[in-house]
């Protein structure tokens, strides 16, 4: 099972590549992406377990995954790298954790992902959907309160993956969750080859 789905990911991988060399023969060149995937978690859960392992394994895969505790350096002001990196990455991967919803930070990276159109892979760690919930400890305004439950709503009822951390088979749980990225990705990228074909016909119109 497990080389099978190395396998399968191996070639989604390869696939993306293919769709990626067309798209860039459609189009004029540019710079490559800041991130393809930005990782949403809350670091005291799944820094070092599902989010490290998961962005560790995307990046030998040749993406380029955001991970705070990667790409970002002391003097880094947070924002300042992760809003061009959520409003640049293709596809966002949002870790919920029993903690996750106490984060202040966590609840707006996944806001700005929301607000930007970006598709969400869910990933639920040790948590079930029901137990999500934004809670108002009277440092936030009802705006950001309204926003936070928008966006977590909209990732509740996206479909996604579960895992148990006691139970579960890590290497099993990496390699779907390595599919998942690849798929939507390739999805993605042939969604933005169609619509960057229909524009150069209709210009020819």
């Amino acid at each position: 099972m497990q080389q099978s789905c190395s396998s399968s990911a191996k070639n989604l991988c390869r696939k993306l590549v293919q769709v990626r060399t067309r798209n860039s023969i459609q189009a004029a060149p540019k710079t490559r992406p800041l991130c393809d995937v930005f990782i949403n978690h809350r670091g005291m859960d799944t820094k070092r377990t599902i989010a490290g392992l998961l962005h560790d394994h995307l990046f030998r895969l040749g993406l380029r995954p955001f991970l705070d505790s990667r790409n970002m350096k002391p003097g880094d002001r947070l924002f300042g790298k992760i809003k061009p990196a959520i409003g640049d990455c293709k596809l966002g991967v949002a870790i919920f954790s029993p903690n996750y919803c106490e984060s202040y930070f966590c609840l707006q990276e996944l806001a700005l992902l929301m607000e930007n159109k970006k598709r969400v892979i869910p990933i639920f760690c040790d948590v079930k959907p029901s137990q999500l919930q934004v809670m108002d400890y009277g440092i936030r305004s009802g705006e950001q309160l309204q926003m936070f439950k928008w966006a977590l709503e909209e990732a509740k009822y996206t479909v996604g993956l579960t895992f148990d951390t006691s139970k579960g088979d890590w290497s099993e749980f990496l390699n779907s969750a390595t599919e998942a990225v690849f798929k939507n990705l390739v999805e993605l990228e042939a969604e933005s080859s169609n619509r960057r074909s229909t524009y150069i016909l209709q210009g020819r119109e």
